[in-house]
């Protein structure tokens, strides 16, 4: 069949079967596009019309490794290699249980080793001037105010993702126990809890900020964008980086900043490395460890800026 026809098949089964997000769906089919592509031309010649069928049975390791190869050439970095043969590794694999190829050949193939970059967070009186200019501008009462007070206190509180964030319900809020249901990557549903500040500014939104901004055909959303829609992930970025723009000093972060910035201050405040990714939502600690690297920069920062022989 067609390369589009393989596709259409195997988005369905990222979209339904693995739920994943929307933008990883968007990279894999992607990635896997253009390792059809390699196929196509390895198998049929530079000439091989794009509706032209394909036999997956082709696909096998040498040719894998060509097209990442191919990928290298043409600049792409090690980061994008590292999730290309994740997106090959999951094609194959699904094209065997489909009956679509003989053999897993992506079972075999390495990744490049991705370089891991330390993350920009904000240091704690940078998150708490942020904080504080919002309380300040919600103070005046004007709704929009209101919902970015409590967007920045609830990204900062929890360590949710922006999508997270943007994706909750009203009856998601447990004001009792101060918790949030959310649904992280893969439709796995967690509890994330909030402190006092958070507690406050989501009261003031629901009295007197939400009210405001409802519509009749609002849905059940708990952050509501100007027009009474749910709040759009890009909307809360653009929050984000105003606000960080606003503490002189602080760096330009987005809110996945703020996640990170919650996730180094939990764990410089004593938090365990389990409480956290479960706060987080990580399936593995190795992604949360990554956050005891910045503390290490940071006390290494503060030894040699402080200690007598440093």
């Amino acid at each position: 069949m067609p390369a589009a026809a393989h596709l259409e098949a195997y988005e369905a089964h990222l979209r339904y079967e693995r739920a994943l997000s929307p933008h990883t769906v968007r990279a894999y089919l992607g990635d896997v596009t253009t390792l059809l592509d390699h196929l196509r031309v390895q198998v049929h010649g530079p000439d091989a019309a794009g509706g032209t069928p394909l036999d997956l049975t082709g696909l096998d390791l040498p040719g894998l490794r060509s097209w990442l190869a191919a990928g290298r050439t043409r600049g792409a970095s090690r980061t994008t290699l590292a999730r290309r043969a994740a997106a090959a590794r999951t094609f194959t694999a699904w094209a065997v249980r489909t009956g679509r190829a003989p053999t897993d050949a992506g079972a075999r193939l390495a990744s490049p080793r991705a370089h891991r970059r330390l993350p920009e967070v904000l240091r704690a009186d940078q998150a708490a001037d942020a904080l504080r200019a919002a309380a300040s501008g919600a103070a005046e009462g004007d709704p929009v105010a209101l919902r970015d007070h409590l967007l920045l206190e609830l990204l900062y509180a929890t360590g949710v993702r922006v999508s997270e964030l943007c994706g909750l319900d009203v009856d998601d809020v447990d004001d009792g126990r101060r918790t949030l249901r959310v649904l992280g990557k893969g439709g796995k549903e967690r509890t994330v809890v909030y402190g006092v500040p958070a507690a406050a500014a989501l009261d003031a939104w629901r009295r007197d900020g939400r009210p405001a901004l409802a519509v009749p055909t609002s849905p059940p959303a708990l952050l509501l964008g100007a027009r009474g829609g749910r709040l759009d992930p890009r909307i809360a970025r653009t929050v984000v980086h105003d606000a960080a723009g606003a503490v002189p000093g602080a760096p330009d972060i987005a809110p996945h900043g703020l996640r990170h910035s919650a996730a180094t201050h939990l764990l410089e405040g004593g938090a365990d490395l389990r409480s956290v990714q479960e706060l987080l939502g990580h399936a593995s600690p190795a992604t949360t460890q990554l956050y005891t690297h910045v503390s290490a920069e940071r006390l290494r920062a503060i030894h040699d800026t402080a200690h007598p022989r440093a």
